[in-house]
């Protein structure tokens, strides 16, 4: 169970780091999984565009390799925790995400972090399309990510309460555009060891640093979905902890 203190902590970051979150035997049955999908399923270059966007390794992501990483785990309770006890849907496939090195000898691209939901043509919706099919993520490092530029999941924290601002200023529809560019804090790399997990709320600001590590970064991502997520619909991009129970008891715990 989460902390009142930890609990105000994602209230105001929109993100909390799990250490340990996820047991090193299940990482590694899901490490090894993937590096024979990779090994035997291979990859065509063209489709790397898409699988950075959706998912690698599309024929594990409803495996119970995968999603006994969240079902398994601690990371099913925290959630409840967060969401409220009997509101989380049942986890039926995590996305696969892997970040490959970068070309030796060149720079890491500056960070660009982006609201999830956004049609870009690549990740399965047509540009100028917008919705918002989840509450949370849950993000679990399956590999060492110790530094900078290594694949790092990257936030903004505090960006899902500018953009409750924002959104209650001009309309959620402004996304039809794309992302709406505001001022925005300084973003955070977030760093850890194979087991820890990140659990944010839907409306943060995040990416994937670019890796100018030797290694692959490892990584499998759970959409986390309030059983009220589509009666609440669009109305959550201004009503922020509508689907989140355990925050707003923190809060009035204050």
């Amino acid at each position: 169970m989460l902390t009142v203190g930890e609990k105000r902590d994602f209230s105001r970051d929109g993100y909390l780091v799990v250490r340990g979150a996820v047991g090193d035997a299940l990482v590694k049955r899901a490490r090894r999984a993937i590096n024979h999908s990779l090994g035997e399923e291979g990859m065509n270059k063209s489709d790397l565009p898409t699988l950075r966007a959706q998912t690698y390794c599309r024929e594990l992501r409803e495996e119970s390799v995968v999603t006994d990483l969240f079902r398994r785990s601690s990371l099913h309770p925290l959630a409840e925790d967060l969401l409220g006890v009997g509101n989380v849907e049942r986890v039926k496939g995590g996305q696969i995400a892997l970040r490959f090195p970068i070309l030796l000898g060149s720079d890491p691209a500056p960070l660009r972090g982006h609201l999830d939901g956004l049609g870009s043509g690549q990740n399965g919706m047509e540009r100028g399309v917008y919705r918002r099919g989840f509450s949370g993520l849950a993000v679990v490092y399956l590999s060492e990510v110790g530094s900078p530029f290594s694949g790092n999941f990257t936030v903004w924290p505090g960006s899902h309460r500018l953009f409750e601002q924002f959104f209650r200023d001009n309309g959620h529809e402004v996304l039809a555009d794309g992302m709406p560019q505001i001022e925005l804090p300084e973003p955070v790399q977030i760093v850890g060891r194979p087991g820890d997990a990140v659990i944010t709320h839907h409306q943060i600001v995040h990416t994937a640093a670019p890796n100018a590590s030797c290694d692959i970064r490892y990584a499998a991502i759970f959409r986390l979905r309030h059983r009220e997520v589509e009666a609440v619909g669009l109305d959550a991009y201004t009503d922020i902890w509508r689907e989140w129970p355990g925050i707003r008891e923190a809060a009035v715990a204050d």
